[in-house]
């Protein structure tokens, strides 16, 4: 049964960690294809995704598509809508924030796993490397815990 029909990743401005792994998981297969996306809590402006997360994609294979930075709005949640917060603070900031919040956790929570996606400000190459690794690893657990939600395992 499909639970979900849209997966949104949230972090702080929607230029980093979010558009990481959405275009990661945009590549993955899903038995039940999502339409992903991602948001930002703090979008004074759209701004394309962080260079420096850009190139970390594109080294470790994957499309980067002409993201622009979207402020996470009211209108974004639903009851078919699975939202991942990269830290625990931006998801206490979204319970704050907006009403009738639903499916909200953190990426690491959803999979059942202690911490937080890393932040990157002011981060070197090498590190937002590493993030991405992280993301990419954290990513193929959720693709496998959504195919077995979907097969009813």
């Amino acid at each position: 049964m499909k639970r979900y029909n849209r997966l949104i990743f949230v972090d702080s401005d929607d230029t980093c960690r979010g558009p990481m792994a959405k275009n990661i998981m945009r590549e993955k297969h899903l038995l039940n294809p999502l339409e992903i996306d991602s948001r930002g809590l703090v979008v004074l402006f759209s701004e394309p995704i962080n260079q420096k997360a850009e190139a970390v994609l594109i080294s470790n294979g994957y499309k980067s598509n002409e993201h622009k930075s979207q402020q996470l709005v009211q209108e974004d949640f639903g009851d078919d809508v699975l939202i991942l917060a990269m830290e625990e603070q931006e998801k206490d900031k979204i319970w704050s924030n907006f009403d009738n919040v639903r499916n909200l956790y953190t990426l690491t929570e959803y999979l059942k796993i202690n911490g937080d996606v890393p932040a990157l400000y002011g981060a070197s190459l090498q590190e937002y490397g590493i993030c991405c690794e992280v993301i990419e690893q954290l990513i193929c657990k959720l693709v496998i815990k959504l195919n077995e939600e979907a097969m009813g395992l």
